[in-house]
């Protein structure tokens, strides 16, 4: 395993690592004051600012290694800086979900014509997209429990369903949807499900509420959807009947990198406040960073870091080199290690913080916040722990003697 950057990657995450510095980071005031004045959904205008300079310096759809020229393995370091600013930088570069996996499922399965009307506009990051399948009446870990109906009629598809913590709706640069549903239930589980192509002006389609996150309320908002009788063209369909469950295992593989890697941005970022405030802070007649105590928290969370690291970069590797299929068990090992690896580093830096680190001050309450709601998306950890023993148990034991 070679996990060195190429002089390409390298040269991009200094430049990344530049245009954080110089431009996110100083951007995070502007963002959060604009949304204090005009609601938490609203659209900061810096935003497009900063896309127009990360386009300007050669930062966009880093993601996609078509595009970008960058491995899997080379786009986890730039994903990790990202994560410093994670509401902020990942979206500046292009690089936001659910928008990088809608992008690679049409680059993927996507006909000429729906590249062409939703794919392109992606790319150019004029409009933004929803991925809906998780659903409020059903255990939606199992995603053959999905419900939502898509049925064939005539040269359309008629849906009806209801979907919840749909990410990205409140936005309304939110164009598109790719719905997940059942297009045939008599056939084998893995072969009923199909996914569509929704617009947002869709007649039937309603958005309920956004929903918050420990009371947070993301800009892009994580949406309750209604589809009452939602007619498309069949055109709309992804790939073919039957194959939505193909699809969704197809486009977490590489997200899951993603998600992984800014998950160890945001514990990094709060190891280094944990660090800045250890130092600075005085109790009981010296800095907290001669406390015993505090110097545990923070070779803890070193040690905690540097691991989950090292297992997200081997399952980059391996996608790149056996493809995603190859890489099961550790795409589903990072999914639980690297989220639960934040909430504890960011959890460390919270108590040093005190009362500060609970409060908006920092960045660590909302970093906490969604670390432990990435132990839940994408599937709960519960889930991927069963995936990872079973490949276990099927494992012939290599005894010795």
């Amino acid at each position: 395993m070679d996990f060195a950057l190429s002089p390409k990657a390298e040269d991009t995450c200094a430049r990344m690592w530049d245009f954080m510095r110089e431009r996110v980071f100083p951007a995070e005031k502007t963002w959060s004051d604009h949304l204090a004045v005009h609601g938490p959904h609203a659209t900061p205008p810096v935003i497009e600012e900063l896309k127009a300079e990360a386009r300007g310096r050669g930062l966009w759809n880093l993601f996609l290694p078509s595009l970008s020229g960058l491995a899997n393995v080379e786009y986890a370091a730039v994903a990790e800086i990202t994560g410093w600013s994670p509401v902020i930088a990942p979206e500046a570069i292009n690089c936001q979900a659910p928008d990088t996996g809608n992008m690679e499922t049409l680059h993927l399965f996507g006909t000429d014509e729906q590249k062409a009307r939703w794919l392109d506009p992606l790319l150019s990051g004029e409009i933004r997209s929803a991925f809906a399948m998780t659903e409020p009446e059903v255990a939606s870990s199992d995603a053959t429990n999905i419900a939502t109906q898509i049925v064939r009629d005539g040269t359309d598809y008629v849906i009806n369903g209801h979907k919840w913590w749909i990410s990205g709706v409140a936005d309304e640069r939110c164009q598109v949807f790719i719905v997940m549903g059942k297009t045939d239930p008599s056939l084998p589980s893995h072969r009923q499900q199909s996914m569509v192509l929704v617009p947002r002006a869709a007649e039937g389609l309603e958005i309920k509420r956004h929903l918050p996150i420990f009371g947070y309320q993301d800009q892009h908002g994580h949406s309750e959807v209604v589809f009452r009788d939602v007619r498309v063209p069949a055109s709309n369909l992804l790939a073919g009947e039957g194959d939505g469950f193909m699809i969704s295992q197809a486009r977490l593989g590489p997200g899951r990198i993603h998600h992984a890697m800014r998950a160890i941005g945001m514990a990094e970022r709060a190891l280094a406040l944990m660090v800045d405030r250890a130092k600075s802070r005085v109790a009981f007649g010296q800095p907290l960073v001669e406390q015993g105590v505090v110097r545990d928290l923070i070779a803890q969370s070193r040690i905690d870091i540097d691991q989950a690291r090292l297992l997200v970069y081997k399952t980059a590797w391996l996608i790149d080199t056996v493809g995603a299929k190859g890489a099961r068990t550790e795409i589903a090992a990072i999914k639980v290690a690297a989220p639960a690896m934040a909430t504890a580093v960011i959890d460390r830096a919270i108590e040093i913080f005190g009362a500060a680190g609970v409060s908006d001050d920092t960045p660590l309450a909302a970093f906490y916040a969604w670390a432990r709601v990435l132990r839940i998306v994408d599937g709960p950890d519960a889930v991927h722990r069963r995936s990872i023993a079973r490949e276990e148990l099927g494992r012939v034991p290599q005894y010795v003697g």
